[in-house]
């Protein structure tokens, strides 16, 4: 600095160049926001299943529930009807196992093991994969929807007492 005390308008240069110095850290630190996504702005499920809209039909926490790869598999989620009339959905999983649901205008429909029948007789997909499930409703308007849900097992907890078993056969 002494060197440089002598030369005119040295202090100037010094505080300019400090000035700019600061101004380029603040945007290199601050500028991440001007080229990336907010996170907050992101809709993200926060949950064991999957969300779909089908039209008036909003599919909520989505999953199957099952023991094993060729076992029943039990839908489990909660459904809301934004439309006017019932709507009935018929859920269909591998070699040809389907359930079928009606939900209320207005009213949500929780399937969660215990009072629900909704289970599919045959999973495709072990616990720990995905299962694509072929989704149709039929009421004021059908749709039609391919949705990809997690299997699980009953290793949580929550999840437990919800493991559908085989129905038992009878012997003649």
């Amino acid at each position: 600095m002494r060197i440089a005390s002598g030369i005119p308008g040295t202090k100037r240069a010094q505080r300019l160049s400090l000035i700019a110095a600061i101004g380029i850290g603040a945007m290199a630190f601050t500028g991440c926001s001007a080229i990336n996504q907010q996170s907050t702005t992101m809709e993200v499920t926060v949950s064991d299943g999957v969300n779909l809209n089908m039209g008036s039909l909003e599919l909520r926490n989505v999953l199957v529930v099952s023991k094993a790869e060729g076992s029943p598999g039990r839908v489990l989620g909660t459904f809301y009807n934004k439309a006017d009339s019932d709507i009935t959905l018929t859920i269909s999983g591998a070699q040809g196992s389907q359930t079928e649901i009606t939900v209320k205008p207005s009213v949500p429909l929780v399937l969660n093991g215990e009072s629900d029948k909704a289970i599919l007789s045959t999973m495709g997909a072990a616990p720990g994969a995905i299962e694509t499930l072929e989704l149709r409703s039929s009421g004021a308007a059908s749709e039609t929807a391919t949705l990809k849900v997690p299997v699980l097992d009953g290793t949580l907890s929550e999840y437990k007492n919800m493991v559908p078993t085989a129905e038992p056969t009878s012997t003649p």
